[in-house]
């Protein structure tokens, strides 16, 4: 009578704690940018009701700029999701890759953030929309630094070996906070670029 074999039962994988603990952030931060795009637009529709006009004299916020950086952060997107196919493929070379360039597209929107504050003529003491759109869009370029510290630090972690095709969470984790501030860049673009005066 033949015993049966004993073999060792499968490795358990590990739970996805930064992935859920990244959702539950990312969630946190949609609801912050929700109630800060709203109180925008209802005090701007209160202004362009009563027969006003929501940016003070002088000021200006060209479209061309916005334009470049929404471009800009979706093409990022792309790459930052090139990282985590690839890093789930264990294609090392193409994960450092894609990771790096993810990091350059996101230095490229911040210095054209600050080029467009340059541009746009808003002193932040003279009215009520210059205080909510440098409110909006600094929250939004403080989350775009926080996603590129997060990208940069897995990419650190990935580079001494710690993520394969069967633990890849950290890639995962980074990269749906990388989407979520890009999501939030296109509401705010819609919201304060695209209808400034609509």
């Amino acid at each position: 009578m033949a015993l049966p074999s004993l073999a060792p039962p499968p490795a358990l994988r590990r739970p996805r704690v930064l992935v859920v603990g990244t959702t539950f952030a990312s969630v946190a931060v949609v609801m912050l940018f929700a109630g800060m795009v709203g109180t925008y637009l209802f005090a701007r529709a209160a202004v362009l009701s009563s027969g006003g006009s929501w940016l003070p004299d002088g000021a200006e916020i060209p479209l061309t700029q916005p334009n470049v950086m929404m471009l800009g952060l979706i093409m990022s997107s792309i790459t930052m999701q090139w990282a985590v196919s690839a890093v789930r493929a264990d294609d090392r070379p193409n994960t450092y890759l894609a990771l790096g360039l993810t990091l350059v597209l996101g230095l490229a929107y911040l210095n054209m953030a600050a080029y467009l504050y340059s541009l746009m003529g808003l002193d932040i003491d003279t009215s009520e929309s210059s205080v909510l759109i440098y409110a909006i869009t600094g929250a939004h370029l403080v989350m775009a630094l926080a996603a590129m510290f997060f990208a940069g630090f897995m990419a650190f972690r990935a580079l001494a070996g710690q993520y394969t095709s069967r633990q890849h969470d950290g890639i995962s984790a980074a990269a749906l906070f990388w989407h979520v501030m890009v999501a939030l860049y296109a509401l705010i673009w819609i919201a304060i670029y695209v209808t400034v005066d609509l």
